[in-house]
């Protein structure tokens, strides 16, 4: 630990050093064992390599219990991970943003029966900074050392620093835990965090629907968006086998340039400036578009992806006016009570399930009417008792 320039002490290697990674079946099974010997929550962070690799998978998982010791994993290396599944089966967990790293430690069939978002926890606090780093400076006093959080973490060797940089993101989590569990006692906020916590041992992302649709930019035309959605998903396929991320192989704005040019042959198509990284490909993407010039009528995307609920708010004044000046009403008192709590106004509600109920409310609803809504939507009890009296008081 040494002193930063205005004498926040900062945290730069863990206390116990950094440990050898894991990358061999005996090396796990006796991380299990000296983890299985340890008592209490368990704290857990995985690396990806984000902007690097095709796909969100970790390549880092790091694990440390009071008494157990920290353990660097390596998934690649050792990718039979059920013994140290097992192991971790019965203890909380404490992740930070735990919604950034649950997807991927549950594709390595690590899953949590119990759980400890510090992240989230701070937010239902209204503390200022909720960053790891920042989060350890304001809570516990001490910061820490930062750096590779963006780093290619499918690269093997794992370098030093950066294995030094994974190990000091579990260093302090349980007792960053245990600080904001009294902050959030105090405060009469920790059944709301439980519920928050209980919440996201089921929680999943959202999979958009028509996810082309976003590389189409102003193109509207039928045709054109089926071209769109023919390149994007030979993109796809691209970058999965090379696993490089689908920007690395034509960005959004290039594909829509491509559509909106119309090129009549591959020659033309080939000779489009913004294809000049893509020569060696020009056949593929090519291909995609005589698919889908080949489309019948019928089978072609419309104009507007499907609704599957309100449309966008921009939308709201021209279809609904009524509605449009109901959720004005409603944002306004849920955005009050959301300061008078002192937290972000999301974490008392997600927008989705209050547009949602705004629009299809019609007029007014009674309080019992707003609550069952907003269950049946999935918010959490503790989120309607306080804004469901409000949202029928802005209805009415």
């Amino acid at each position: 630990m040494s002193e930063s320039s205005n004498e926040q002490p900062v945290l730069r290697e863990p206390a116990e050093g950094v440990p050898p990674v894991v990358d061999t079946a005996a090396a796990l099974a006796e991380a299990v064992t000296r983890l299985a010997a340890g008592s209490g929550p368990v704290a857990i962070d995985a690396e990806r390599a984000s902007g690097h690799r095709y796909g969100q998978n970790a390549y880092l998982v790091q694990i440390r219990r009071e008494g157990g010791g920290t353990h660097l994993v390596d998934p690649i290396a050792v990718p039979a991970l059920d013994p140290l599944a097992e192991s971790l089966r019965e203890p909380e967990w404490i992740l930070h943003a735990a919604t950034q790293d649950l997807p991927c430690l549950g594709e390595l069939g690590l899953r949590p029966a119990q759980l400890f978002d510090t992240e989230l926890a701070a937010r239902i606090l209204g503390l200022p900074r909720v960053g790891l780093a920042g989060l350890t400076e304001d809570v516990l006093g001490v910061g820490l050392a930062k750096g590779h959080g963006a780093a290619d973490w499918s690269r093997r060797p794992l370098p030093p620093d950066w294995l030094n940089y994974a190990a000091l993101d579990v260093e302090l989590l349980a007792e960053l835990r245990e600080d904001l569990l009294v902050r959030l006692d105090r405060a009469g906020r920790v059944e709301w965090a439980q519920q928050e916590f209980q919440f996201l041992l089921t929680w999943q992302p959202k999979v958009p629907r028509d996810p082309w649709r976003r590389a189409a930019g102003r193109l509207r035309e039928p045709r054109q968006l089926a071209t769109v959605r023919e390149m994007w998903q030979v993109r796809d396929a691209i970058a999965r086998a090379a696993d490089q991320p689908v920007g690395r192989i034509m960005k959004d704005a290039v594909m829509a340039e491509v559509v909106q040019a119309a090129p009549q042959s591959s020659a033309e198509l080939g000779a489009l400036p913004v294809m000049k990284p893509q020569r060696r490909r020009v056949h593929r993407w090519w291909e995609a578009i005589e698919r889908a010039r080949a489309l019948p009528e019928a089978e072609l995307p419309p104009r507007r992806a499907e609704e599957t609920g309100p449309p966008p708010q921009r939308a709201w004044e021209r279809r609904d006016p009524e509605a449009a000046t109901r959720l004005v009403a409603v944002r306004a008192a849920v955005t009050q009570r959301a300061e008078e709590l002192a937290m972000p106004t999301e974490v008392l509600i997600s927008p989705d399930p209050v547009r949602g109920l705004v629009w299809n409310a019609g007029g007014p609803l009674t309080e019992t009417q707003v609550r069952d809504s907003l269950a049946e939507a999935g918010v959490r009890p503790w989120q309607v008792d306080n804004v469901a009296a409000l949202i029928a008081a802005a209805l009415a």
